[in-house]
């Protein structure tokens, strides 16, 4: 996104929208140390721009039953473009993978998938072997706790200054 260059008050909009969503613009306004009308054309920009791609409930997945995450490196058999295509364009589909992540490093692609148990990762992962999609290996890392998870980033650490 080259067109639109952010400063302070830009950084501090998206900080708190990342944190709360839901906050009004009168709210975000104050925070921000802007007025209302300002505070809202600039969101309003920031969207456009597609700075702000979306909102989102975060869900507490652990109220609503059981549940496993399991990490999963993948090494493809060949690395042409069609085989990476070919690889993404199938794990795209499986509503329990919520991040595949190309990589650098021993092995290709970190996938992060999301069921209901070890049954149903099992599963999945038979069935992607047996569809012959290129997998030449995998490791599995179940999760079992998750001490820090953030669902907002480091905006002012990531963010180029002048």
């Amino acid at each position: 996104m080259a067109g639109m260059k952010l400063d302070k008050i830009d950084i501090r909009i998206l900080s708190e929208l990342q944190k709360n969503g839901r906050i009004t613009n009168v709210e975000l306004a104050e925070l921000v140390h802007l007025s209302p009308s300002p505070c809202l054309m600039r969101v309003k920009k920031l969207q456009a721009e597609g700075y702000i791609s979306g909102y989102s409930a975060q869900i507490n997945i652990a109220k609503l039953g059981r549940s496993l995450t399991v990490f999963t490196e993948v090494t493809l058999k060949n690395h042409r473009q069609i085989d990476f295509a070919r690889f993404v364009s199938t794990v795209k589909k499986i509503d329990s993978v919520v991040e595949c992540h190309l990589v650098s490093g021993g092995y290709d692609y970190l996938l992060k998938f999301m069921t209901a148990g070890i049954a149903e990762y099992q599963a999945i992962m038979e069935r992607l072997i047996e569809m012959e999609i290129g997998i030449d290996k995998y490791f599995s890392y179940v999760i079992l706790k998750s001490p820090i998870v953030k669902a907002h980033f480091p905006l002012d650490s990531i963010v180029e200054e002048d």
